[in-house]
């Protein structure tokens, strides 16, 4: 397994900085909607200035989608703890369902208000838009390392890739009210039948 190399202050601040404007935004489209936020009200509620803002993201729908490349990231430090005996679809479904479950809003049991508000800024083209440009390169290396492959490799980047295109399924089927399980117990089995190929119902 690679170091890790531990974070210094200014990158740490960086990150702080980042994660304060995009918790700032997803707590305003709670509050307001999609079409009542702009980014001036989320430098303000971050405490910083627009130019602050700019300096971390393009748009607000940036600074909503960092939300889950905040959450990739997190995945991919869990994945480096999981025991190394743990097959790696099993590995992969919790070290995505913590960052889930201590993030507790909107995936555990949101109001219908704040549910009506992420349906709403997740339909956008733009919020779609800014979800692809999520970084995903901390749980690819993660699972190279865990795998024994480089980060160049096709597996690690099929792997996170499927991986985060699952997790985006279950999560968009919890958005539309369809699923019959919880989010966690969804993504667990949806992950155990990647395990296994996938094979017919």
């Amino acid at each position: 397994m690679a170091d890790q190399r531990p974070l210094g202050l200014r990158e740490r601040k960086k990150l702080d900085t980042r994660k304060a404007l995009s918790d700032a935004a997803v707590a305003l489209m709670y509050e307001r909607g999609p079409d009542n936020v702009v980014r001036e009200d989320i430098a303000e509620r971050a405490g910083v200035s627009l130019r602050t803002f700019s300096n971390y993201f393009a748009t607000k729908y940036d600074a909503v989608a960092y939300r889950q490349e905040h959450r990739i990231r997190l995945s991919a430090e869990l994945l480096r703890k999981r025991p190394a005996d743990e097959p790696l679809w099993t590995a992969l479904a919790e070290a995505l369902i913590e960052p889930l479950r201590a993030d507790g809003v909107p995936y555990g049991q949101p109001a219908s208000d704040q549910l009506s508000a992420v349906q709403a800024w997740s339909a956008t083209p733009e919020m779609r838009t800014a979800l692809a440009r999520v970084e995903t390169g901390d749980l690819v290396k993660a699972i190279a390392e865990r795998t024994g492959t480089q980060v160049g490799d096709l597996y690690p980047q099929l792997v996170s890739d499927v991986a985060i295109a699952a997790m985006t399924t279950v999560l968009n089927r919890f958005l539309d009210e369809s699923l019959e399980k919880t989010v966690p117990a969804t993504l667990r089995d949806v992950f155990a039948r990647i395990s296994r190929g996938l094979p017919p119902q």
